[in-house]
């Protein structure tokens, strides 16, 4: 594989740290799962530090930025206290998503368009310290061109509705044909949006439920530059192992780019 057509691994370990807060005390170690992650070929690890702090914590986030030596991508909604937490660490990249506290995981891409002027204020000093800023959104052409007004340097699009879609449609069941078909259109959402965002100069990301069945086609997409997948991963190293559930991801994931 070219430098070209590189396709990155991002591993969120955000719920390594909710096993460990379940129970309380210091097990499992996310920082811990960040440097196994390492070691089986991720190149990079992503972290969402929450207001409500149900996973992360800011101790964690300290001691990542001091322990890996691949880069740290910052997940955080667009508020105050996350914004100075990222002037504090000054990671390589921060993410900037959408937060509701009665949301089990992040449920859509940010409303961009809507907030553009606050938006923009918002992620100024964080480029200006140094950091790469990603905005989160749904694969839009209205948020994709908003995003580039604001001066971010990257878009991640939501993979959500695809892969739940394809998900339903391999159940099976009366409504099979459907989610097939909601699938198609997704990815066909997806393909184009990303060959838009690409055209006005954005770095493009994807994520969110992405799993070994579904990763291919949005890996084969040659303007995406990089993948974030985190729950799927930890879900499968309960079977299998963080290092053998990375390095199958990667596998899927360069088979399906070359």
């Amino acid at each position: 594989m070219t430098a070209a057509n590189e396709l990155r691994l991002g591993v969120n370990i955000d719920h390594v740290a909710t096993v460990r807060n379940a129970r309380g005390g210091a097990v499992p170690d996310p920082v811990r799962a960040a440097k196994l992650a390492e070691e089986a070929g991720a190149d990079g690890i992503t972290a969402h530090l929450r207001e409500d702090r149900r996973h992360m914590v800011d101790a964690d986030i300290e001691a990542l930025t001091e322990a890996l030596s691949v880069p740290l991508n910052f997940e955080m909604a667009a508020t105050d206290e996350m914004q100075a937490i990222a002037l504090r660490y000054k990671p390589h990249a921060v993410c900037i998503v959408p937060e509701r506290r009665e949301e089990r995981t992040t449920e859509g891409g940010l409303e961009v368009a809507r907030e553009e002027n606050r938006l923009a204020h918002f992620i100024a000093p964080l480029a200006d310290a140094g950091c790469r800023v990603s905005i989160f959104i749904a694969a839009d052409q209205r948020q994709i061109e908003a995003a580039a007004r604001i001066g971010a340097s990257v878009v991640e699009l939501h993979t959500g509705a695809y892969c739940d879609a394809h998900a339903d449609w391999r159940a099976g069941g009366p409504d099979a044909e459907a989610r097939l078909q909601e699938r198609d259109e997704e990815l066909a959402r997806i393909t184009e949006m990303a060959s838009y965002a690409h055209s006005l100069g954005l770095e493009v990301h994807a994520g969110h439920g992405l799993t070994y069945d579904c990763v291919s086609p949005i890996a084969a997409l040659p303007e995406v530059r990089e993948l974030n997948i985190g729950h799927f991963l930890i879900g499968e190293a309960i079977f299998v192992g963080l290092e053998p559930s990375i390095k199958e991801m990667r596998r899927i994931m360069d088979a399906a780019r070359a």
